[in-house]
């Protein structure tokens, strides 16, 4: 890719991800792309977003892959790991190589290794000047961020603080309640996720790739339509169907 038309790929994920945040939006869904587009920024093999919750516990909010979320996850159960040297310092990570790395996080580095990825860097989500969490980038080859990687990154991870901030112009006393807000439309879309998943017999990515087509397909909010399912037991066998449609048919 040439440098004109990287920069090129950069304002145009900025710009449409503004437009987004201009509009009636699903959290969840535009913290997913706003993953995505990392990945095809940055040349790394997935992303994922660390979250706050009310009680300073790190959460999962949104990864790329699967692989990526299990990694995540291991994260915080080890409580080791970039992204959570990130949040706690409130500053950049960033290891180019992770087998040089295994006494800093003798737990992580293993597990990371065994999922394929050899670099992990970390940017801090700041708002108001509260850490809200941090956005992890994980490289299945070895090499460092660059200055102008760096900037992708933490303008992605500042976009990703407008997103679940935006309501109210940030300060301590409303950082925690919005903060509330986002980590509880995760749970529910993870909620329904797994429903999917047995109700569809497809995989965890494939269930949220599903529900999420469905959503945008019909102009409703991800997270919006993961609540119907999980609570609507009338209308769950119709929504079932309906979002089983999106199936890709086997070749």
């Amino acid at each position: 890719m040439t440098e004109a038309s990287r920069e090129t790929r950069v304002l145009d994920a900025v710009v449409s991800l503004v437009d987004t945040l201009l509009e009636d939006f699903d959290v969840v869904d535009l913290l997913t792309e706003l993953t995505e587009r990392c990945a095809q920024l940055l040349d790394v093999e997935a992303a994922g977003f660390l979250l706050v919750d009310p009680l300073n516990q790190l959460r999962l909010l949104a990864a790329t892959t699967e692989q990526a979320h299990e990694l995540e996850l291991f994260q915080l159960q080890a409580d080791e790991g970039p992204c959570v040297d990130c949040y706690s310092t409130g500053q950049p990570v960033s290891v180019a190589d992770l087998t040089v790395a295994a006494e800093r996080w003798p737990r992580f580095v293993p597990a990371a290794l065994d999922a394929g990825f050899a670099s992990v860097h970390a940017v801090p989500m700041r708002a108001a000047g509260i850490v809200l969490g941090a956005l992890g980038l994980f490289g299945s080859g070895s090499g460092e961020l660059n200055d102008a990687d760096r900037l992708v990154a933490q303008t992605l991870a500042h976009i990703a603080c407008v997103a679940i901030l935006q309501e109210h112009a940030p300060t301590p006393s409303t950082v925690i309640p919005q903060l509330r807000s986002a980590l509880a439309s995760r749970v529910i879309v993870e909620q329904a996720k797994g429903y999917l998943r047995e109700a569809l017999d497809v995989s965890v990515e494939e269930a949220f790739r599903l529900v999420r087509a469905y959503a945008r397909a019909n102009g409703e909010h991800l997270t919006e339509v993961a609540q119907r399912l999980m609570t609507d037991r009338h209308a769950r066998p119709v929504l079932v169907s309906a979002i089983g449609e999106f199936v890709t048919p086997a070749t």
